[in-house]
C-alpha cells in the first residue's frame, strides 16, 4: 500500500523535473494522486475500513488545495498536469 523509493523518485522525476525536486507543486500533486489511487483500490476490497476512508478524504482535500494554488499561479502548467494525470475533465 505504501509507495517505494524508486516509484517516488520516478514520479518526481517525471512531474517535478528531477528526482531531488520533491518540493515542486506538480510533483506533490502527482504523488498525492498516486496515493489516492492506491487507497481507492484498498477501499474497494475493504468497504468497512472507515479510518482509511477518512485518510482518503484528507488527501483529496489536500490535492484540491494544491491544484487551486497551481491554477492561480500557473494556469498552463495546471492544465497540462490535470491532462497528464487524467483527473478532472
Amino acid at each position: 500500500m505504501s509507495i517505494t523509493k524508486e516509484k517516488k523518485a520516478n514520479i518526481f522525476k517525471e512531474f517535478g523535473g528531477t528526482a531531488a525536486n520533491t518540493g515542486s507543486i506538480e510533483g506533490q500533486i502527482a504523488m498525492i494522486t498516486e496515493r489516492i489511487n492506491s487507497i481507492s483500490e484498498h477501499l474497494q476490497k475493504n468497504k468497512k475500513d472507515f479510518g482509511t476512508h477518512r485518510g482518503l478524504m484528507r488527501l483529496v482535500g489536500q490535492r484540491k488545495r494544491l491544484l487551486t494554488y497551481l491554477s492561480k499561479h500557473n494556469l498552463t502548467g495546471y492544465r497540462a498536469l490535470i491532462e497528464k494525470l487524467g483527473i478532472r475533465k
